[in-house]
């Protein structure tokens, strides 16, 4: 098996599997530096599996944000009642940040 390192981290109420050198994007992180961490909840190196209650202790992800606020596609919500003149149309765009991910340790 080859020995690239993984983790399971968690942010924006989602979990994602990352591997080192992974380009991602997730729901808009409020750091305004260049870098971000995470504590994973799970970490896969090799053969070996180290998995936390909830999180790994000792363990870090570091990731670079590469772009912050990218807006999504946008989602509509439509209310329609049909024959009762009742149409309302709402229009949402999520906005999210893209990081990659720079070293499991």
């Amino acid at each position: 098996m080859r020995n690239t390192k993984k983790a399971v981290i968690a942010t924006g109420g989602k979990q994602y599997l990352v591997t080192e050198g992974q380009t991602l994007e997730v729901e808009l992180l409020n750091d305004d530096e260049k870098t971000a961490s995470f504590v994973p909840l799970m970490v896969i190196d090799g053969d070996n599996v180290a998995v936390g209650t909830p999180e790994v202790t000792g363990s870090k992800v570091q990731a670079e944000i590469v772009e912050q606020q990218i807006l999504g596609d946008k989602v509509l919500a439509i209310r329609y009642k049909a024959k009762k003149r009742v149409h309302k149309i709402h229009g949402h765009r999520q906005r999210s940040t893209v990081i990659k991910i720079t070293k499991i340790a």
